[in-house]
């Protein structure tokens, strides 16, 4: 529990240092009137979506993976303590 929790904390942590990281963005340029492939676009103009929507999965699976965790071990104390009931009271 503790070891989940730690990760959590370090994920939630470190994700503004992840968004302080990166560069602060500049004013757009002027709406252009036609569409212009992303070849074509300067790479410091392009949004880093990927690393956005990465770190974004990322955390759902941790605190998923975390939920599911804490569910079994709270389930496994429960049945432990209805065998000891058991054990008492037949």
């Amino acid at each position: 529990m503790r070891l989940c929790r730690a990760l959590v904390c370090a994920l939630v942590l470190a994700l503004p240092a992840v968004a302080i990281a990166q560069p602060p963005a500049q004013q757009p340029p002027p709406a252009q009137g036609e569409f212009v492939p992303l070849s074509q676009v300067p790479p410091n103009e392009q949004i880093p979506a990927f690393t956005l929507v990465a770190v974004a999965y990322g955390f759902v699976w941790v605190v998923l993976i975390g939920y599911v965790w804490t569910v079994s071990q709270r389930l496994q104390k429960v049945e432990r303590e209805l065998s000891n009931l058991d054990r008492r009271g037949a």
